[in-house]
C-alpha cells in the first residue's frame, strides 16, 4: 500500500513539474510574441526608401523638337502633363504614358504666346512670355463619375490672374503672387541684374469702399549678377542669391517700400548661389550652390534683442555637380534637387537624411513631386517623360530624431522635443523619445523616494517589533491598498491632492522639517519617561501608539504656521518667490503630486515583499544574536536585514517595475507636459502616458502610430533591463548572504 502512495506521488510530481515547465514555457514564449509583434509595426519606421519607374511618356516626335519648361502629375499619379515653349499644355494618362489631350494656354490678349520661362510651385505655374505679360495659371484635376460609377480624371486650367508687359526693359525672370484680397505682386529679374517688385495693394474701409493702389519699386545694386530667385507664397518676403555668393533678404510686408532686411554670405569661397527654394511651410530657405551644396536656412534670434537672423541650420548630401534646381515638397519638408550631371537627389530637411537618387539614361533636365510626395516625374534631356513611384512613408525619421536633439523651425537651438500635432497644416512633427524617457525615470525616481523608505520602514517594524495580533491587523490593510484602482488614484490625486498642496505649499515643506524634528525631540524626552516601567511596556510593540500622536501634532503644527512663515519669508506667495528669485515654474500637477500620488500605489507591493522576505528569515538566527547581547535594532542591521537583502531588493526592483509601467495615475496627476526638467515643480509626460493619449488620434500606419509603437518597445525593453539586473542582484545576495 506504502509503495501505491509513494508511486502516485511520484506520478504527480512529475505531471505537475511537466505542467508547471509548459506554464512558464507558454509564458516566456507569450511574451516574446507580444515583443515582435510591436517590433512588427515599428520596423517600417527605419525601412529604406525605395523607387520605380513604372511609367515612360509617349511624347509626340513634333514636341520633342520644342523644349519643355515645366511638367507635374497629380496627386493619384493618374494624370501628366508637359508645359512646352510654345505656350501648350499636354496631358498624358501616367499608366499607359499616352498623350491623352492638348490645350493651348491663352495669352494676354486671349491669344497664345511663346514662353521665354516658367516658375512652378506645386501645380501652380507663372508663365513668362516673350512679351512681358505674366500669366499665373493652376492646373486642376476634377475628378468625374460616368454612369457605371467609374471615376475618371479630367484635367483642365484655370487663370488665377494676368498681369501686363511691363514698359521698358523685357523681364529675363518674373516671379508673381496674389493674396485673398486682390492684392498682387510680381517681381522681374531685368537686364543688368536689377530687380522691379510691382505690387497693387487693395483695401476696403468699414463703409465698404474699395480702393485699390499700385506701387513700383527698384532694388538696390548689386555687387555680382542675381543668379537665383525666390518668393514666399504669401508674396511677403523676397529672396535673391548672387554669382559670389551672396543671399539678400527684402521684407515686401509694406507696398511700395521694399526693406532690405539682411545680406549675408551664403556659400563659402566665392561660390555661386545657383537655387533657392522655400520649403514646405514658407519658413525655411533652401540653398544650391555651384560648388554642389545643398543646405536650408531659417531665422534664429540673435542674441537678446529680440530680431531674428537667416542662419544656416541644415546642411544635406552634397551633389556631385552645381545645384541647378530645387523643388520642394507640398507635404512635408523633402526636397528634389538637380545637379549639372542629370541627377535628381531627394533629401528630408530635418532629418538629413538622404533619401533617394534618380537618375535616367540620358541625364536628366526637369522634374516634380506629386502634391501627396509618393511619386516623381522627370524628364531627360532626349525628351523622355519618366514617373516613378516613390515608398518613402517616414522620411522624418531616423534614430538621430528620435534620440538626437534637432533644430526645428522656430526654435532657437536645437533640441529634444516632442509635439506630435498643432493647428496648422504645414507643422512638423517633433517626436523625440528622450523627453519621454526623461519623464518616464523622473516619475518613477520621485515615486520611489517616497514609497521606499516608508514600505522598508513598515515592513521591518511589521516583522521584527510589532506585536503578531497588531502585525495582523496592519499587514491585509496594506495589501488592500494594491486593490485600489489606479484610476482612483489618479483621479484623487487630480482633483484633491493637487489644489490641496497648491495652497499649502509652505506648509507642506514645514512639516517635511518639522516631522523628523518633533520625532527626535520626542525620542529624547523618551529617555527619560522610559524609567518608569509602566511607560517601558510600550516599547514591547505598542510604539506605534506614542509616535503616532507626534506625527499628528507635528503636521498640525506646520500647517498652522505654514501660512504665518510663508508671509514672513516669501511675501505671502511662496510660489511667485520661486519663480522670481530661482526662476522656477509651478506646475500645479508636478511631481510631488506624483511622488503621492504613484508612490501610495507602489507601497502595498514593496512592504508586503519585503516584509515576506523579513519574517521568512530563519529565528534561530534572531535567537544566536538576542543570545550573544545585541540588541534588538543591532540584530535587525547586522542579521535579519542582510540575510533578507534578495528577496528586500526583488519587492524594491518589482515597485520600480510598477511604477515604470503606470498609467492612469502619472495620466491624470501630471501635466503631461514633455519637457526636460529636474525640477519637483514641473510635470513631465512618460512613455506609458504618452501611449495613452497619441495612440487613440494616430492614423493608422502612420508615423505618429508606429513611434508610439516603437516607445512600446522602448518601455518593454526598460522593464526587462530592470528585470534581469534585478535578478542578477539577487542571486549574488542570496550567494553572498546563503551561509546565514
Amino acid at each position: 500500500m506504502e509503495q501505491k502512495v509513494l508511486a502516485r506521488a511520484k506520478r504527480r510530481d512529475r505531471l505537475a513539474r511537466w505542467v508547471i515547465t509548459l506554464g512558464g514555457m507558454a509564458v516566456i514564449f507569450c511574451v516574446v510574441f507580444i515583443l515582435l509583434l510591436i517590433a512588427r509595426v515599428t520596423l517600417p519606421l527605419f525601412k529604406q526608401p525605395s523607387a520605380e519607374l513604372f511609367a515612360r511618356l509617349d511624347i509626340p516626335a513634333g514636341s520633342r523638337e520644342e523644349e519643355v519648361l515645366a511638367l507635374g502629375v497629380d496627386d493619384y499619379l493618374e494624370t501628366a502633363y508637359l508645359i512646352d515653349r510654345s505656350g501648350g499644355i499636354s496631358f498624358f494618362d501616367a499608366q499607359t504614358g499616352k498623350l491623352t489631350s492638348r490645350q493651348e494656354i491663352a495669352g494676354g490678349e486671349g491669344r497664345p504666346g511663346n514662353l521665354l520661362g516658367v516658375e512652378s510651385s506645386g501645380h501652380r505655374h507663372a508663365l513668362l512670355r516673350e512679351d512681358g505679360s505674366l500669366g499665373l495659371w493652376r492646373v486642376v484635376f476634377q475628378p468625374r463619375f460616368d454612369e457605371q460609377g467609374v471615376r475618371r480624371i479630367e484635367p483642365g486650367l484655370e487663370s488665377l490672374a494676368e498681369f501686363p508687359a511691363p514698359e521698358g526693359d523685357r523681364p529675363l525672370r518674373s516671379l508673381a503672387r496674389i493674396d485673398d484680397e486682390g492684392g498682387r505682386l510680381r517681381v522681374d529679374l531685368l537686364p543688368g541684374g536689377r530687380l522691379v517688385v510691382r505690387q497693387e495693394a487693395v483695401e476696403s474701409d468699414i463703409f465698404g469702399n474699395v480702393r485699390q493702389e499700385s506701387f513700383t519699386a527698384e532694388l538696390g545694386d548689386f555687387q555680382g549678377p542675381v543668379t537665383a530667385l525666390a518668393l514666399d507664397g504669401g508674396g511677403r518676403t523676397l529672396y535673391a542669391g548672387t554669382a559670389d555668393g551672396k543671399l539678400r533678404v527684402w521684407d515686401l510686408e509694406e507696398p511700395g517700400e521694399p526693406r532690405l532686411r539682411e545680406e549675408i554670405q551664403a556659400v563659402a569661397g566665392g561660390q555661386a548661389v545657383t537655387a533657392l527654394a522655400l520649403v514646405f511651410g514658407d519658413i525655411s530657405l533652401a540653398v544650391g550652390d555651384a560648388g554642389g551644396g545643398l543646405t536650408t536656412w531659417f531665422p534664429v534670434r540673435d542674441g537678446d534683442e529680440g530680431g531674428k537672423r537667416l542662419r544656416q541650420i541644415h546642411v544635406l548630401d552634397r551633389h556631385a555637380g552645381a545645384v541647378t534646381a530645387i523643388v520642394p515638397s507640398g507635404r512635408d519638408k523633402s526636397l528634389l534637387s538637380l545637379d549639372a550631371g542629370g541627377v535628381f537627389s531627394l533629401d528630408h530637411m530635418t532629418s538629413e537624411r538622404h533619401l533617394l537618387t534618380f537618375e535616367g539614361r540620358a541625364p536628366l533636365v526637369l522634374g516634380a513631386l506629386s502634391g501627396r510626395g509618393d511619386g516623381v516625374i522627370t524628364l531627360d534631356r532626349e525628351g523622355n517623360g519618366l514617373l516613378w513611384r516613390i515608398d518613402n512613408p517616414h522620411p522624418e525619421v531616423s534614430l538621430g530624431t528620435l534620440f538626437g536633439k534637432v533644430w526645428y523651425e522656430g526654435y532657437d537651438e536645437p533640441v529634444h522635443a516632442w509635439q506630435s500635432s498643432a493647428a496648422n497644416d504645414d507643422f512638423e512633427p517633433k517626436l523625440s523619445l528622450v523627453p519621454l524617457v526623461f519623464g518616464t525615470l523622473k516619475g518613477t525616481f520621485y515615486a520611489m523616494i517616497f514609497a521606499v523608505p516608508l514600505a522598508l520602514f513598515g515592513a521591518i517594524y511589521a516583522s521584527q517589533f510589532c506585536r503578531a495580533e497588531v502585525r495582523g491587523v496592519v499587514k491585509p490593510v496594506v495589501e488592500i491598498m494594491a486593490a485600489v484602482p489606479s484610476v482612483v488614484i489618479g483621479f484623487l490625486a487630480a482633483l484633491w491632492l493637487a489644489p490641496l498642496v497648491e495652497r499649502s505649499l509652505g506648509a507642506l515643506f514645514l512639516s517635511i522639517i518639522m516631522v523628523p524634528a518633533a520625532l527626535m525631540a520626542a525620542l529624547l524626552l523618551w529617555q527619560g519617561l522610559r524609567r518608569h516601567q509602566p511607560l517601558r511596556r510600550v516599547e514591547r510593540g505598542f510604539e506605534w501608539l506614542a509616535a503616532a500622536p507626534v506625527l499628528v501634532l507635528a503636521v498640525a503644527a506646520a500647517w498652522a504656521l505654514g501660512p504665518t512663515l510663508e508671509k514672513l519669508l516669501f511675501a505671502g506667495d511662496l510660489k511667485l518667490w520661486l519663480f522670481q528669485q530661482v526662476g522656477v515654474r509651478y506646475d500645479p500637477r508636478n511631481c510631488i503630486i506624483i511622488a503621492f500620488a504613484l508612490g501610495f500605489a507602489v507601497i502595498p507591493i514593496i512592504f508586503t515583499i519585503s516584509e515576506d522576505a523579513l519574517s521568512n528569515v530563519p529565528s534561530s538566527l534572531k535567537a544566536a544574536s538576542l543570545a550573544v547581547g545585541a540588541s534588538r535594532w543591532q540584530t535587525v542591521w547586522r542579521v535579519i536585514l542582510p540575510s533578507a537583502s534578495p528577496g528586500i531588493f526583488a519587492g524594491v526592483m518589482i515597485g520600480f517595475g510598477r511604477a515604470v509601467g503606470e498609467t492612469m495615475i502619472v495620466l491624470m496627476a501630471t501635466g503631461n507636459t514633455a519637457i526636460m526638467d529636474l525640477s519637483m515643480f514641473n510635470g513631465m509626460r512618460p512613455l506609458s502616458a504618452n501611449i495613452a493619449v497619441e495612440i487613440p488620434e494616430a492614423p493608422l500606419g502612420g508615423t505618429l502610430y508606429r513611434v508610439l509603437f516603437f516607445s512600446a518597445v522602448l518601455l518593454f525593453l526598460m522593464t526587462f533591463v530592470v528585470n534581469t539586473v534585478a535578478e542578477v542582484v539577487r542571486q549574488r545576495l542570496r550567494k553572498k548572504y546563503g551561509r546565514f
